[in-house]
């Protein structure tokens, strides 16, 4: 008898469907923290009422010491948002908007922003641009300096998620973050303040002219 039981119980529990470790009408975990899509609409309205008297109606700021949001990868831009929300990148300005914002506001604003096309920009200093050209394309060896395209791409396009785009931003506005890397005013990218630490003056000039103009 105990021989025919056995196999008949062993039927008895793969005869039995198997359920999720969760009921019904819940997801799992896993699923209930995936992102929402980013709703565009909400978030041209959230740029529209915080973000455009600084960087214009479609990302492509006029003012040489507001960065170019357009085209800007938007992992980058919801990056720095909550940095400096958290004060990790330190902007006095910028902590007072970002703070007003939720992550969901975040998403929403930088995949709007990097939905719009970015303008070119020119490179405006003829003597200088070429060695602006010489460090981004190729760095400067003898001193370690890494080119600026390894990382940006050679047409300043970026890479997705990585490193962000620099083609066409304001000359201003990248040498005055370049000067924060080095002078340790920005600090939220290891990477670029150990870089940045090796340039002079007149090198972040050249490169972030030659930024300006590249397409």
């Amino acid at each position: 008898m105990k021989k025919l039981l056995a196999p008949m119980l062993m039927a008895a529990v793969l005869a039995v469907p198997a359920f999720p470790a969760f009921s019904q009408g819940h997801a799992p975990a896993a699923a209930a923290q995936k992102p929402a899509k980013p709703d565009l609409a909400k978030g041209e309205a959230t740029y529209t009422a915080v973000c455009v008297a600084c960087h214009a109606a479609d990302g492509n700021s006029a003012i040489a010491a507001n960065p170019k949001l357009a085209q800007q990868h938007p992992e980058y831009l919801v990056k720095q948002l909550q940095e400096f929300k958290s004060g990790k990148r330190n902007n006095p300005i910028m902590k007072g908007f970002a703070s007003a914002l939720s992550d969901d506001d975040m998403r929403n604003i930088a995949w709007w922003v990097t939905s719009k096309q970015a303008k070119p920009g020119f490179a405006k200093d003829k003597e200088l641009v070429a060695l602006g050209e010489r460090i981004y394309r190729g760095g400067i060896a003898d001193r370690n300096i890494a080119a600026c395209a390894g990382c940006h791409s050679p047409n300043g396009a970026g890479i997705p998620v990585q490193y962000p785009r620099l083609s066409g931003q304001h000359a201003d506005y990248t040498a005055a973050q370049l000067t924060a890397f080095r002078d340790g005013v920005r600090s939220n990218s290891l990477q670029m303040t150990q870089v940045a630490a090796k340039l002079n003056d007149r090198e972040i000039k050249a490169v972030a002219d030659y930024i300006a103009g590249l397409r």
